[in-house]
């Protein structure tokens, strides 16, 4: 049986053309300070409301304005910086900005934008796990919470007005109590909950089930091997194969992953997939 290696073309129900979603980059654990040596995982989730792959759709990664080798739907890295991620057709995704820490003491708050009525949940964390004692969070240098030993800090429900810089300090037994160590601040930002529903819509689209087929050829239904198959016709194309190499960062100029990137376009054609 020949393999489809294409791509076979939806055509939406509306009659009207199907809009290109950015995909989905998220971070596993969802926080972005991390202690130099830990790894974390980047996973990039995203749909092509036009097409209907019949294999995995590849992924571009980007660090900066380097384009990564990997093409997996998912990564480790453990390199600070700014991580967008691409699938095929679809525009680039929002960032996420990795950073690396040298300290005893970082603050960590989840990467995905907080909104109105939400929790805004963040830890102080040791060294490795070390336990941190006499704790203290501060939102914008004031005290706002403390805790005899290491625990996360939580707003149940935040506002706007709980956007700003936070920060903690507290001590470890290494092996004696030390003086009180401070993290580095850290800014955070509560959006609006008028926003929340337009993301999350734009986030259900991306994993949105395929659109109404142009065409269908159905083959009747048998108690014999391929009982049940549904023939789809369409156009297909080879994936395009790009050539990895540092993107340019021109002067001035915004961020441009598609930029220095070069694809090998590969034949064409039509024909029947099964489905």
């Amino acid at each position: 049986m020949w393999e489809l290696t294409a791509l076979l073309l939806l055509v939406p129900s509306s009659g009207q053309a199907a809009t290109l979603e950015k995909p989905i980059l998220s971070l596993h654990p969802p926080w972005t300070t991390i202690f130099k040596g830990e790894r974390v995982t980047l996973r990039c989730d995203g749909y092509h409301p036009l097409l209907l792959e019949l294999r995995p759709i590849s992924t571009l990664w980007y660090l900066g304005h380097l384009l990564l080798p990997s093409h997996k739907k998912s990564i480790e890295v453990q390199t600070p910086g700014v991580y967008r991620c691409q699938t095929r057709g679809a525009p680039v995704s929002d960032p996420i900005h990795l950073s690396v820490s040298n300290d005893w003491l970082i603050l960590q708050v989840p990467y995905a934008a907080v909104f109105e009525g939400e929790p805004l949940v963040m830890r102080c964390r040791g060294w490795y796990d070390k336990v941190v004692y006499k704790l203290h969070y501060y939102h914008d240098g004031q005290p706002v919470r403390y805790f005899h030993s290491s625990a996360n800090y939580t707003v149940p429900q935040a506002r706007a007005s709980d956007s700003g810089r936070y920060q903690c300090s507290g001590t470890m037994r290494i092996p004696v109590e030390s003086a009180p160590m401070f993290s580095a601040k850290v800014a955070v930002t509560v959006q609006e909950a008028r926003h929340a529903a337009a993301v999350r819509l734009l986030q259900v689209q991306s994993r949105r089930a395929p659109l109404r087929l142009g065409r269908r050829v159905h083959r009747p239904r048998s108690r014999g091997r391929g009982a049940g198959i549904t023939l789809v016709r369409g156009c297909y194309r080879q994936p395009q194969r790009p050539e990895t190499q540092p993107l340019a960062a021109a002067s001035g100029a915004g961020f441009s992953p598609g930029r220095g990137v070069h694809h090998r376009p590969g034949p064409t054609g039509c024909g029947f997939g099964a489905r």
